[in-house]
């Protein structure tokens, strides 16, 4: 019997925790909509309201802001320009008083007549206060999407196939597939090879990373070097 009920009360507890941390995801989801809303109004009073005097911010640049500065930078977007954010895939973890959020903003925005979308992951820390649930801090990554790729000649595609190297070891080799190309690093399973321009390409699903493509004075292909953000890998074609 007592088995039983100490399975009974567990069960209720549980039950009672997972009401709590839903209730405590659908309010700080709502506050955070409530500043996402603020933002192209440039409507400080939200996120002062919300903001502790201490909080660390992280923007998508990788700089780091006050309250203050944050507050500075809030200001009614131009004329020419409208945008609007959608919090989304909104998730919490709750440990006391403490409740960490991670979600997706999805901004839709207008700039000079053309339309834009962009997406951004944030990661938030809320602390319970007397006052209600404040931000303590906020870390913030721009996603990225692929490119549109562009189409090239089967000729053009052709000057790209060969082996190349960037040690003895480990090599990449290029070949067509088709109406396109795929290369294989050693080791490593095929990557699907898409042109974002003339000699720069790109691998559907890793966006941080380009191979642009070297030539001599005579333009034929020397090697390329693998890009990840600002860092270059050279490779050599020896083939």
């Amino acid at each position: 019997m007592r088995i039983v009920v100490a399975w009974l009360f567990a069960l209720l507890s549980l039950a009672s925790s997972g009401h709590a941390a839903d209730v405590t995801a659908e309010l700080l989801q709502r506050q955070t909509q409530e500043m996402m809303d603020a933002v192209a109004s440039g409507n400080r009073a939200v996120w002062d309201r919300y903001l502790l005097p201490d909080m660390v911010y992280t923007a998508e640049d990788g700089s780091k802001k006050t309250k203050e500065q944050l507050l500075d930078e809030l200001q009614p977007l131009p004329r020419e320009i409208w945008g609007q954010l959608k919090v989304t895939d909104f998730r919490v973890v709750v440990r006391g008083t403490t409740v960490v959020a991670t979600y997706l903003s999805e901004e839709a925005e207008g700039y000079f007549g053309q339309a834009i979308h962009a997406r951004y992951r944030s990661t938030d820390t809320w602390l319970q206060t007397k006052d209600g649930f404040r931000l303590l801090a906020s870390q913030v990554l721009a996603l990225r999407d692929d490119p549109k790729p562009i189409a090239q000649p089967a000729a053009k595609l052709d000057e790209y196939v060969g082996a190349y190297e960037l040690t003895p070891d480990v090599k990449y080799i290029i070949t067509r597939d088709g109406g396109g190309l795929v290369g294989q690093r050693t080791g490593r399973k095929l990557d699907t090879l898409k042109a974002e321009t003339p000699d720069s390409f790109f691998v559907p699903g890793q966006p941080r990373l380009r191979k642009i493509f070297q030539r001599d004075e005579k333009g034929r292909i020397t090697g390329f070097v693998e890009r990840r953000e600002t860092w270059d890998i050279a490779w050599k074609r020896i083939e």
